[in-house]
């Protein structure tokens, strides 16, 4: 008996997800009962975690993830996620750690761009930021739902940033940390292709 999930399964269950034709709640309860039996599958984790962000249950979103990439190091969309979802809880050393070894991927890898660029939005360097992410969606061909993210992160930088009538009344928050703020979730959680 495998201990991962058959191709074939998962991939019907992807295309399901990304055609919406479950709701997030009997999404969760398919992908449980192939965690029941296939608890090693760091897939079926990540496509739990990002199912669980979109119900808003964001603790048990972040363990889900976590355990995909402690399951599988270097499974990249789940490292990404992973350290999206702790940049928008707050996190920045905690995604900056976890992004740390997608830099490993080529220079030209969509996810090492947005990683690049959300590296410089940590550093408030919007138009920086900006560009990369903007190069990591011109380069992505096999995950149009994150394009679609990353470019709507993209334009929402363009749109707040260089407008100081939209800082914060607390003068301790960056106009970096309310955008994110936006993106509670990790990105594409409509069951990307694992």
């Amino acid at each position: 008996m495998s201990i991962y999930c058959p191709d074939e399964t998962l991939q019907t269950l992807v295309r399901e997800f990304q055609q919406s034709q479950t709701s997030l709640d009997h999404q969760l309860e398919r992908v449980d009962a192939l965690l029941l039996a296939y608890p090693e599958d760091a897939r079926l984790h990540f496509m739990r975690g990002s199912t669980l962000a979109g119900l808003g249950r964001l603790i048990e979103a972040h363990q889900g993830l976590s355990r995909a990439v402690a399951l599988a190091p270097e499974f990249a969309i789940a490292r990404f996620q992973l350290g999206f979802f702790q940049l928008t809880s707050g996190e920045a050393d905690a995604a900056l750690d976890t992004w740390g070894r997608l830099d490993r991927l080529d220079d030209g890898h969509y996810l090492r761009k947005f990683v690049d660029g959300l590296r410089c939005l940590v550093r408030d360097d919007i138009q920086g930021a900006v560009a990369l992410l903007r190069d990591g969606v011109a380069l992505n061909q096999e995950n149009p739902p994150l394009n679609h993210d990353m470019q709507l992160l993209a334009d929402r930088l363009i749109e707040l940033a260089p407008n100081p009538g939209n800082a914060a009344a607390d003068p301790n928050v960056s106009e970096t940390s309310l955008i994110l703020r936006q993106f509670t979730r990790p990105l594409s959680k409509n069951g990307d292709a694992p």
